[in-house]
């Protein structure tokens, strides 16, 4: 060896200097193959903590010198991360707790992204957050209080996940905060008093939070930024503060579905920018405020299925934005207000299921843009206006279960998009005018239990889209009219206890779609048609005098579940096609004269489990009984005993 070589392998600089090599080696390696910053070392910490199966992140590329050209991410002129926005991605992990070297991040925006897991203790680090959105992911847990510290934030979306436990009672000290949605997750407690130091918030929702319980706190009133409150499907509880009145912004108050109780405080008339106020399905009592007519632009009054009593205020006529008011399912009384007839705007005016009195007001024909009216349930007397034919925009009319009087309108003709009208259980009278059947919208039209009279109109056949008729309890007379089959789309057909004479037309097989069809206690004399439509599921022609034999073709009727002949006057043999109706359920075939063997195997229907009747016939011969699916064989016998004679 060289006397030069081995000196410098002696040397001992030899071993500073090769470990001074090697880490320049290393250093260089890390330098061009791991150069992210410190920032994009945190975003690839947490990518690695997630299970996602896509490419979503396929950006996020540890090579890069910064992370502010990758997916989501957003940075300032500095290079540091302000934004990362990640909506509808499916990242499959938790969120992140190590984001504290992200000094100026202000908005985490990660929408359904299928995150899991609780919410970090160290979101509270994130001081600079004005925005933090985790809505419609399926994270879990309580809501963490150091997420209060946050005093920048302006907006926080945590609603649509599976949190429990109570709103942090700190909340207050999110001093900045505009936006607060809490809704559809699994909150309870109480809604803490210190929301009132949220002097800057609009807009509150926490619906959709069964166990959130307690009252609307007083120190809500403290919130007068406030456009929008949201508790509804909750278990808030007792009166509306009165601190309500101070909230001069408020445009939409929904606390429906929830256990309110107590009435609404006059002061409601100070909310001059109220819009939408939605109190349904609770149970406030008192009456109606009569400062609700101070809300010049309220445009949605639901306060249905409560226990409001008293008057409806004629003052809510000077709402005249108003285009839906919903009523329903109260206690109030009086009169209808004709002052609703300055409501021009007016959509939908619902009030059934009350106590109200009187008439309806002609005033409401000024209503032109209405298109649901719904009064029935009450006591209203008188006639139906004239002039409900200014109504163009009706399409549905439900004045049933009043005490109405009168004849029913030719003027409803002219309400050409009316598609239902039920005017059943009044005391209406006359005939039924022919025009109505001008409507070609028409798929339902209910007149039953009146003092109706007169002829079924032919003009029926125009109301081409009816599906449901329903005349049945009155006085009307003359045959049904051949145009019936003209309704391809008519599914129920009810024409009983009336005074109709005639056969059932031969055209009703044109009727395609008709399941129930009863026909009951009229003077329908000849014999069943071979026509009827095979759809049907009810047949009750009992109580009037058709005659002959019962036709084969009623076995083709293979989805009758209930099919009562009784008191007629058929004769001739039960035809053994009936048997192929499988799905019967009930049978009547007494009081007629049918004669000749019963059908052995007519117990052996394997759905007969309502009734069997056969009594005061000329029949002979048995049932089998061992296979009859009737609940009672002795109910069955006491039917059946008259027409064996035994």
């Amino acid at each position: 060896m060289p006397a030069t070589l081995r000196n410098l392998l002696l040397s001992p600089n030899i071993f500073s200097f090769s470990f001074t090599f090697l880490l320049s080696i290393n250093s260089l390696f890390f330098s061009c193959c791991f150069s992210i910053d410190e920032q994009g070392q945190a975003l690839l910490t947490w990518k690695n903590g997630l299970n996602s199966s896509t490419d979503v992140l396929r950006s996020w590329n540890p090579s890069d010198p910064s992370p502010c050209n990758w997916f989501g991410v957003h940075c300032n002129p500095n290079g540091e991360i302000v934004q990362i926005s990640l909506r509808s991605v499916d990242l499959q992990g938790p969120l992140p707790s190590n984001f504290q070297s992200l000094n100026s991040l202000k908005s985490l925006i990660l929408p359904s992204a299928n995150l899991t897991g609780t919410i970090p203790k160290e979101f509270g680090e994130y001081r600079e957050l004005a925005l933090i959105d985790l809505s419609g992911n399926s994270i879990t847990g309580e809501i963490p209080e150091e997420i209060c510290r946050l005093s920048k934030l302006q907006s926080l979306s945590l609603n649509t996940n599976f949190l429990e436990g109570e709103i942090p009672s700190n909340i207050g000290n999110l001093s900045s905060l505009v936006y607060l949605t809490l809704y559809d997750n699994q909150l309870s407690g109480e809604i803490p008093k210190s929301i009132g130091e949220l002097t800057k918030l609009e807009v509150f929702r926490a619906g959709g939070n069964q166990n959130l319980k307690g009252e609307l706190p007083w120190e809500i009133g403290n919130c007068t930024n406030l456009v929008m409150i949201g508790l509804a499907e909750t278990s808030i509880s007792g009166s509306l503060p009165l601190s309500i009145g101070m909230l001069k912004r408020i445009q939409t108050i929904a606390i429906y579905t929830a256990l309110l109780s107590g009435p609404i405080p006059q002061e409601i008339g100070n909310c001059s920018e109220l819009q939408n106020l939605y109190l349904y399905q609770n149970s406030i009592s008192g009456p109606i405020p009569r400062g609700i007519g101070e809300l010049a632009k309220l445009r949605s009054l639901l306060l249905w299925q409560n226990s409001f009593v008293g008057t409806i205020p004629s003052e809510i006529g000077a709402c005249s934005e108003l285009t839906v008011i919903d009523l329903s399912e109260n206690l109030l009384s009086g009169s209808i207000p004709g002052s609703f007839g300055n409501l021009l705007k007016l959509r939908e005016l619902q009030l059934s299921v009350n106590q109200l009195s009187g008439f309806i007001p002609s005033e409401i024909t000024n209503c032109t843009a209405l298109n649901h009216l719904e009064v029935d349930n009450n006591d209203i007397s008188g006639e139906i206006p004239v002039l409900i034919g200014n109504l163009k925009s009706l399409t549905l009319l439900f004045a049933w279960q009043n005490k109405l009087t009168g004849s029913i309108p030719e003027s409803l003709s002219n309400c050409e998009n009316l598609q239902a009208l039920d005017l059943s259980y009044n005391h209406l009278s006359g005939s039924i005018p022919k025009q109505i059947f001008g409507l070609k919208n028409l798929t339902k039209v209910l007149l039953l239990s009146n003092e109706l009279s007169g002829f079924i109109p032919p003009d029926i056949g125009n109301c081409t889209n009816l599906y449901r008729f329903r005349l049945n309890d009155n006085r009307l007379a003359g045959t049904i009219p051949s145009e019936i089959g003209n309704l391809k789309s008519l599914n129920f057909l009810d024409m009983s206890n009336n005074h109709i004479i005639g056969g059932i037309p031969p055209s009703i097989s044109g009727c395609q779609n008709l399941e129930f069809l009863d026909l009951h206690s009229n003077g329908l004399i000849s014999s069943v048609p071979d026509t009827l439509p095979i759809s049907l599921q009810l047949v009750d022609v009992s109580d009037n005098m058709l005659t002959g034999p019962l036709t084969p073709y009623i076995g083709s009727l293979v989805e009758l579940t209930k099919l009562n002949l009784g008191k007629n006057r058929f004769s001739g043999t039960i035809p053994a096609e009936i048997l192929s109706c499988s799905k019967l359920q009930l049978l009547d075939l007494g009081n007629n004269g049918f004669s000749g063997e019963i059908p052995k195997e007519l117990g052996q229907l394997p759905a007969l489990e309502i009734s069997l009747n056969l009594s005061c016939n000329q029949l002979t011969g048995e049932i089998q009984a061992s296979s009859l699916a009737l609940a009672s064989w002795g109910s069955l016998i006491s039917l059946i005993t008259s027409s064996l004679g035994i």
